[in-house]
């Protein structure tokens, strides 16, 4: 069980980087759809390494961390 002082964080394998940050959102099972991600961002509700990012865009590398809410997702590559 997940509570509220637990907070998560997984590895997310891609195949290529860059990937955009919207995209990545949605793979890596933050949000259900693009359309989703693509608010939760607009909204200001995702961290990129730690500051909120609110370019859907974004290209991200290796390593970078997106967060939203207690879930914490990391870029990593095959």
């Amino acid at each position: 069980m997940i509570t509220k002082s637990s907070p998560t964080t997984r590895v997310v394998v891609v195949r290529e980087v860059p990937i955009e940050l919207c995209a990545f959102i949605k793979f890596g099972g933050l949000a259900e759809s693009g359309g989703q991600a693509k608010q939760l961002i607009a909204e200001r509700g995702v961290r990129l390494n730690g500051a909120i990012e609110t370019r859907k865009r974004k290209q991200l590398a290796v390593g970078d961390r997106v967060t939203v809410g207690l879930y914490t997702i990391v870029v990593s590559l095959v």
